[in-house]
This record gives structure tokens, sequence and C-alpha cells, in this order.
């Protein structure tokens, strides 16, 4: 018997895993599916992407020979409803075995069948004798993460909660508020269905995600250019604080999704569909904030997918960019004006290391950050550095590197 649920949670991570596709685009090719069986594959699919490294230490001593990829796939999703999400063991196996007949890989069927149950048989006390972070955890990230790697790592293995900014002045009900301005609810909390969403006095962003158009500090009138601003949460800041706000976004896409979150909150902001390194404006600007495009490491609670697609060799190409990036920035920037530099990267080299070359390259200088709500976050040169594992009792935020540059 097909089961919808493990149906979808295979197709999303064989999209994931053999074809290098977003966990969101592979959700959005779905075919149409109860709500509810989407929502569990999506579970489903996340505890594997989250836990491949531990699932297979599991079932690799089970195995004679390597299984095909689409097999390997099923077993890992046996054996996480089993062993993470509680399933019980007929369950677990008989839907697995189900799932392999109906795919046509019905010699593989007896295999799927003996694996998993001896995988139940062994327990979930399994995985108390197994070095979960580390195993779950890409060699080149934790050797990049440095002493911060399993407190990182650790963080990973839980979803995401659901972070809420607001509107200036609108009370922002039912959640927990955190030192630093957002609201903060449990994960898979719907947001439309909260006050204020529909009538535009709130949106969705992660406490870190927050900080950047916070440390810029937008006066009232002030020209703000903000670069690479799709989806639009840091756009939404700097226009509700009172700032006059040029976005700039290459993505058409992309632009149409800032458009729709600016309409919907009632925010009026100039828009420039173009790519910011080549972009110029008639007149500089006192205050610049660069989101620049990276390797997103910093958001793996909430894309799990992430730390499988992400390769090293990315990185160099990534760094590349972000200088020219911040070379256009600085060119954009008036004498005197600041500009603040923000990855959602937990990456050394898209960080202080890129502030560090253009400070040498630019003539900009670095100017501390304070941030006495999170004093752990900032750095010895006076940059912000967030992970997962900082709030651990308040459930942690996304990566995030800041730096504020000033020119002479």
């Amino acid at each position: 018997m097909q089961d919808p649920t493990r149906d979808a949670a295979f197709s999303l991570l064989q999209a994931v895993l053999t074809k290098n596709s977003p966990l969101d685009a592979a959700l959005d090719a779905l075919p149409p599916i109860e709500a509810r069986d989407r929502a569990a594959a999506h579970r489903l699919a996340a505890a594997v992407l989250r836990h491949t490294g531990t699932l297979d230490s599991v079932l690799e001593p089970l195995l004679r020979r390597e299984p095909p990829p689409a097999v390997r796939n099923i077993l890992r999703l046996g054996a996480a409803a089993f062993l993470l999400l509680d399933a019980p063991p007929h369950a677990a196996v008989g839907t697995a075995v189900d799932l392999a007949r109906s795919k046509k890989l019905e010699p593989f069927a007896g295999l799927v069948n003996a694996v998993l149950r001896k995988v139940v048989a062994g327990g979930r006390e399994a995985l108390d004798e197994l070095d979960m972070p580390r195993l779950d955890t890409p060699s080149w990230a934790w050797a990049s993460w440095g002493a911060q790697a399993r407190i990182i790592a650790a963080a990973h293995a839980h979803e995401a909660p659901l972070d809420i900014s607001a509107m200036p002045g609108f009370a922002v009900t039912g959640g927990e508020p955190l030192p630093t301005g957002s609201v903060r609810f449990p994960p898979g909390t719907p947001v439309g269905e909260l006050p204020g969403f529909i009538e535009g006095k709130i949106w969705v962003q992660d406490a870190a995600a927050a900080l950047p158009a916070k440390l810029l500090a937008p006066q009232p009138g002030e020209r703000v250019l903000d670069l690479c601003a799709a989806p639009g949460g840091k756009t939404a800041q700097l226009a509700a604080a009172g700032a006059v706000v040029t976005a700039v976004e290459r993505d058409k896409a992309r632009m149409g999704t800032l458009k729709g979150n600016m309409k919907r909150l009632n925010l009026t902001v100039e828009t420039v569909l173009a790519d910011a390194s080549t972009w110029r404006p008639a007149e500089a600007f006192p205050a610049i904030l660069l989101d620049a495009p990276c390797s997103a490491t910093g958001t793996a609670r909430r894309h799990p997918e992430l730390l499988h697609l992400r390769k090293p060799r990315d990185i160099a190409t990534l760094t590349k960019a972000q200088d020219a990036l911040l070379d256009a920035a600085a060119e954009m920037l008036a004498p005197g004006g600041r500009l603040i530099y923000a990855v959602c990267s937990l990456q050394p080299e898209e960080g202080a290391a890129r502030i560090d070359a253009a400070c040498a390259r630019l003539g900009l200088r670095r100017e501390p950050l304070d941030l006495p709500e999170l004093p752990d976050a900032v750095t010895p040169q006076g940059d912000i550095r967030t992970h997962p594992g900082l709030w651990p009792e308040l459930g942690g935020m996304d990566g995030f590197f800041i730096a504020r540059l000033v020119k002479p």
C-alpha cells in the first residue's frame, strides 16, 4: 500500500541528494497532496538530511555492499522514522518495504525488510553510542568552525523557531520577546494565523537576520541603499524606521517577492532591478546595507539540505563576488558614510577575512560594533558573529557575520 507521506519524502530526498535541488524547490515540485501529508513528508525528509551521517553509521554495518542511491534513501527514511521520529517498528519497516516495491525496486524489498528489522532490534539506544553532531557535519564545515564546531553542530539537530519583526509601536502577542527586539514562537507556528500578519504589521525574520539593519541605525529621512535586498526583511526594517530606501536586487523573481512584501506591509521604497556590482546611483549614499550572497551555512537549521549541497570550492567563488560587491558599495558610499556588511554564513572566509581585505584594498576603516543585548556575539575586532549555539536557553539563532565600515 502506497503511503503518500513516505512517497513524498522519498521524492524530496531524491531531489536533494541526487539532483542537488534545494529542499524548498523540491517541495514546490511535489504533486498535489494533503497539507498534512506534505508537512509530514517535509519533517521526515528534513530529519534524514539533518542526520544523514548518523543514519548511515547505523546502516553501514548491516550492509554487505553499497545499495543503489534510491535504496539507500529508502533505508534512511525507514531508519529515521523509527530512530528519530518515534514511528512504531512495524510502520517504519512496513512502509519502507512498500515504498521499495512502489518504486519498482522489488528486488531490494527483502534487503530493506531485513536491514530495517535489525535497526529496530537494535533499539533507539543505539544512538546513545554515536557522536551525532560530528557524524552529521561534513568534515570541511566542522574544521572551518573551529572551537565552536560542536555547539553549532549540536544546534543543527533541532528545528529553528519562528522569529517575528514588527512595525514600530505594534505589540506582538503570544510569543516570547527576545533581548534584541524580535519575538519568538515555537517551530512550525503558522505565521499567517498570527495577529498582525494580515494587517501588514509583522513579518518573518530570524533574530540574527534583524541585526544588520538594527546596527546600521538609520535615521528618519536618511537616504539608505539596500544592496542585494530581496526578500525584503531588512528593507522593511529600514523603511519602517523612516529611512528613504533604495532597494537593489538583480533577480527578477526575488524582486517580485520583495515588492509583494512591501505591498503587504504598506511600505514605500524605491526598487531597482540591477546587479549591485555594476549599477551606480546618481548620488552617493550616507548609509549602505550590503547583505551579500553567501554560502548561507548559518541557516542550516532552517535549510538542512545546505550542508549537503555546499562544497568547499563554492566558498572561493562566493568570496570573489563578495569582494566585488564591497568594491561597488565603497564607490557608492559618501565620504564619512557608513556601510554594514552582512552574510548569513558561518565560514570565516566570508566574514572577517573579507573585511580585512576590504580595509586594506579600499581604504575603509572598520568601526567596532556594540551589542549590549548579546555581548557574546561581539568579536575582539568589534564585528558581530552569531551562530546557532548562542542563546541555547532561548532556542538559538541563525549564523551571521556583521561588520561596520566607514569611508574617511
